[in-house]
């Protein structure tokens, strides 16, 4: 038999069991959610802002052939600022921005809209999305080159127009022009385009269209007044990819242009194998300063925050 005291003392055990049981620990939401943007702001920090910084302050120094010294100046923006050449390469590089920006916008969302709205079965959208992406499966600088042999002048192209008897001779302007910078451009980026944009537009329920359609609206009618209102978030994603990849490129304009045009980052690169580090962190100020204009003003456009929430 089990005396009084054997079950008493049995009966303290759970007691003396939570009586020395830790306290649970509970983190407030606002300090877990700054742990988990903490390793992405550190990355940003150390690999963005503080060369910002750094470019910021260089931009301001004073430098001779021999070297460069800590000064407050701003000669360096005002040469740039000031200077014919500057306006002519920010003018360019725009042009090409925004010609790039116009036909992959038009071609990313028709082959979006096909994709989404007209290819029925998963497995054969998923195919032609990957066969839209294998093209970045290699480097761009390979996709690059591999426009010279096919525009050049007795390359694949101009033999195909001369068989064909299209042409009797060799069409020049297909190879080092701003037609080819622009060709290469589109190729490259048109799947920045059709990423965002079909995101969008798979978010769409069908139902709308087919009320739209019943409702007496044409085509064009139900994708002015329902597609493209709804896919405008893509649109802008897209975009910003699109001008900001083409505003900070310098391999494509160097190599299919032949020399012939200029952009900033390549002004850049001239400034800096001249060893002109101030006024080349001065020009690096401003194209961050000109590109985030143009971003902000599509964000004012879209509030793209607003609508990645819904």
């Amino acid at each position: 038999m089990i005396g009084r005291g054997t079950v008493a003392s049995v009966q303290t055990i759970p007691a003396a069991r939570n009586r020395w049981k830790l306290p649970s620990l509970r983190l407030q939401p606002w300090l877990v959610s700054w742990m988990q943007v903490a390793p992405l702001a550190l990355i940003l920090v150390v690999l963005f802002a503080l060369p910002t910084v750094l470019f910021l302050a260089v931009s301001f120094f004073d430098y001779d052939r021999t070297g460069i010294y800590p000064a407050f100046m701003l000669d360096n923006y005002q040469e740039l600022l000031t200077t014919p050449a500057t306006l002519r390469v920010y003018l360019s590089s725009l042009k090409f921005a925004s010609i790039v920006w116009a036909i992959t916008l038009f071609l990313g969302f028709n082959i979006a809209y096909f994709l989404v709205f007209h290819v029925r079965s998963a497995t054969l959208r998923i195919v032609f999305f990957l066969l839209c992406a294998i093209p970045f499966w290699t480097s761009g600088i390979i996709r690059t080159i591999a426009w010279i042999p096919f525009l050049g002048r007795n390359g694949a192209f101009n033999q195909l127009l001369m068989d064909s008897h299209i042409t009797s001779k060799p069409l020049e302007f297909l190879l080092f022009s701003d037609f080819a910078v622009i060709i290469t451009y589109v190729h490259l980026f048109t799947l920045l385009m059709i990423g965002p944009i079909a995101n969008s537009l798979s978010k769409i329920d069908p139902a709308l269209l087919e009320a739209a359609r019943d409702s007496g609206a044409s085509r064009w009618q139900t994708m002015v007044n329902v597609v493209i209102p709804l896919s405008k978030t893509g649109i802008a994603l897209g975009s910003i990819l699109v001008f900001t990849q083409v505003m900070g490129d310098y391999f494509v304009v160097k190599q299919m242009s032949g020399g012939q045009s200029a952009s900033i980052v390549s002004a850049l690169s001239t400034e800096i194998q001249a060893m002109q580090y101030p006024p080349a962190a001065a020009n690096a100020m401003i194209l961050v300063i000109f590109v985030a204009i143009l971003v902000a003003g599509m964000m004012r456009v879209v509030d793209v925050r607003k609508e990645l929430v819904k």
